[in-house]
Order: C-alpha cells, then sequence, then structure tokens
C-alpha cells in the first residue's frame, strides 16, 4: 500500500501530461516559457485570486511574500511552532524572530483566540498555517491583522483547493503560499510553488523578488532571488487541473469515510469546523500509544508518518526563540499526531486494510 499513491494517479494522466512535456520540449522554453502563463492565469481563476504569481516551492513562496513586505531583522512574525520547518526558517533567514502561538488541540490550527496577546511594536506579520488541509479561522486572524495594521499570509502549503466559509484557501489574506510538492493536494514532479495575491503592488514585487529583483532586463530594482518556477513542473500541474475538482471531492469522501469508520476507535480524529472543509492534505488522527499503533500498522502493510514529531519551539535551530516550555497543546500533539494513507486514489479495499488494522491496533471493532 501506497501513503500517497502518486502512481495510480499518473496512470490516469500519462497521456495528458506526455503531451503537456512534449509541448515544451519541442518550444525549449524551460525557464518562464508560456506555460508558466497559462498556469498562473488558471490558479488564479480557480482560487479566486487576482494575481497568481509560481515560485520554486513553497519555501520560497513565503521567503518571497515577506520579502515583498519588507521584512527587516528584528521584525517579528507570529506563527504556530506546530508546522513544517520551512515556516519558521523563511522568517529567521530574513533575520526576522518567529513568535509562536499555540494551536486548537482538536484541530491543529493556530488558536486565534491567542494571537492578540503576542503582538508587539515589533510584528509585522501573522502567519497561520492551514494545517492537513484545513484552514485556520482566517476572519478573525484577519480581523486581528487589519485592527493592528498587520499584513496576514496563509501558509496554505497542504491546503490547495480547500474552502473557507465559501471561499477558497490561498485568497483569504494579503498573502497565500501554496505547494506543488509531489506529495501536497495539487503536486508536480518535483519542487514548485505559488503565491497569491489581490493587491497589485504586492503582486509586482513578489514577480521581480522571483527573478533576482528585476522590474526589466538586468534592471534590478530590489534585491531579489532565482525563485521561479520551471516550465515543466508548470506543465505538469496544468495537465492534473482537468482531474483537480474530482480528486477534491474524493479526499472530502474519503476524509468523511475515516471520519465515520474510526468513530468507536480508542483515537481521536481531527474536527473540521462547519464553515470550512478540509483537502485532508494529511489525513491525521490522535493516538495515546502511537509507537504500538504504528507497529501494529507496519506489521499489517500500512504505511504511517508522523506530522510532526517535534514542535519548532522544541527544535535545537529554533528553541533560542521564546520558551520551550510553551504552547503546551502543541508539545501533546506531537507525542499523538499520526497522519493515515491519503490521496484521492486511494482504494476502498486499501481503505478497509487500514480501518481493520487500526482495529486490531487499539482492540476495537470499527463500524
Amino acid at each position: 500500500m501506497e501513503f500517497i499513491d502518486l502512481k495510480a494517479q499518473y496512470a490516469v494522466l500519462r497521456d495528458e501530461i506526455a503531451v503537456r512535456m512534449q509541448k515544451v520540449l519541442d518550444h525549449g522554453q524551460y525557464i518562464m516559457g508560456p506555460e508558466v502563463k497559462e498556469l498562473e492565469t488558471a490558479l488564479a481563476a480557480h482560487t479566486g485570486a487576482k494575481h497568481c504569481i509560481t515560485v520554486a516551492s513553497g519555501t520560497e513562496a513565503l521567503l518571497i511574500a515577506m520579502m515583498a513586505l519588507d521584512l527587516k531583522p528584528g521584525d517579528e512574525v507570529i506563527t504556530t511552532p506546530f508546522t513544517f520547518a520551512a515556516t519558521a526558517e523563511t522568517i529567521v533567514l530574513l533575520g526576522g524572530v518567529p513568535v509562536w502561538v499555540d494551536i486548537e488541540p482538536d484541530t491543529c490550527n493556530i488558536d486565534a483566540g491567542k494571537i492578540e496577546a503576542a503582538i508587539t511594536p515589533r510584528t509585522r506579520a501573522i502567519m497561520p498555517v492551514s494545517l492537513y488541509g484545513q484552514c485556520a479561522d482566517m476572519d478573525e486572524i484577519n480581523a486581528i491583522g487589519a485592527r493592528h495594521g498587520i499584513p496576514v499570509i496563509e501558509d496554505a502549503a497542504q491546503s490547495y483547493g480547500a474552502s473557507y466559509k465559501g471561499r477558497r484557501s490561498n485568497n483569504l489574506s494579503t498573502f497565500g503560499c501554496t505547494s506543488f510538492f509531489p506529495s501536497k493536494p495539487l503536486g508536480c514532479y518535483g519542487d514548485g510553488g505559488a503565491i497569491f495575491t489581490s493587491d497589485d503592488a504586492l503582486a509586482q514585487a513578489a514577480r521581480e523578488i522571483r527573478v533576482h529583483g528585476q522590474s526589466a532586463r538586468y534592471t534590478h530594482t530590489r534585491v531579489g532571488v532565482g525563485g521561479r518556477m520551471d516550465t515543466l513542473q508548470c506543465a505538469i500541474v496544468l495537465a492534473k487541473l482537468g482531474r483537480l475538482d474530482w480528486e477534491l471531492r474524493r479526499r472530502h469522501e474519503i476524509g468523511a469515510e475515516y471520519h465515520r469508520r474510526l468513530a468507536a476507535l480508542n483515537l481521536t480524529t481531527l474536527t473540521v469546523r462547519p464553515d470550512r472543509d478540509s483537502v485532508w492534505g494529511q489525513y491525521t488522527v490522535r493516538v495515546a500509544n502511537r509507537a504500538h499503533v504504528q507497529a501494529v500498522l507496519a506489521e499489517a502493510g500500512v504505511p504511517t508518518a508522523v506530522h510532526y514529531p517535534r514542535p519548532l519551539h522544541r527544535q535545537p535551530a529554533y528553541e533560542k526563540y521564546g520558551d520551550r516550555d510553551s504552547c503546551p497543546n502543541s508539545l501533546a500533539a506531537a507525542e499523538e499526531v499520526m497522519s493515515l494513507p491519503m490521496s484521492a486514489d486511494l482504494s476502498d479495499a486499501d481503505l478497509d486494510r487500514v480501518v481493520a488494522a487500526l482495529s486490531a491496533a487499539v482492540g476495537v471493532r470499527a463500524q
């Protein structure tokens, strides 16, 4: 069983991907070819954002977004410690200071109710993470940002396609930043990412930054990076777009079926708030005896993963930022979270195997 079944997805899309890639090979514009603009136009329409700027990775998306906001050394960015390192890494690379706010235990997303207390005169941005495919409480976070004149950057690396109060992830705040890493809900076959905004000036800044700060060829108006998404990877994502809405529906169905069948087991499924959905970038549960459960599942041939085993404020590179004993909900989640196989192509038979193995591991029969 595959943890994320990209092979099955490719089998369906093989011909379309081949046509798209051959077109790039024929025209030979491997950097900033026509597929780049085509993809940006399609993604902007899909999210509802005015601008989409494709970039080299989800990490680069966060970095460029903060550069466009002119983050300076010593500036603070409020975020969650319960996330992948890229969230904080990009802040620190620019000389900024991550300020940790704890998560909601039932969603594992940042607790919007705790953000305002973390604001100081040095706060330059708020960066919630739409963890596991469900958006945080973006209206409340945006309202806090508006009261204090602080922009909001949604780290939407795991949530492309998710909805919040009828709007799409990546079109919910000043910036939305997503990843096209192969395992994401919308992935390429390498690294790639995108920035979304409806602010014209910020979009122009991001476009210039991704090409070494150029406003025109060899005219460097700002400090930038080599942050372009290559044309071949854009072609691959374009090939996948025709199937995306089906894949998103299927992810919702599989997540709902997991929820229904795991309800009787001795573990905790994450809450999906009624005003939003999750695209289940990871289908994650909480279980007290994780090591034992993982071992039983491995014996049954069911792969699992832990996202994430140690919060960032306990990581050697980041523990100097704040109190390592803060954020108790994040610390507790790190001891219990376990991700199960999830992809749009997860078969009913494989889902049965996962549930059966979990039932055996916790000693309770699934419904």
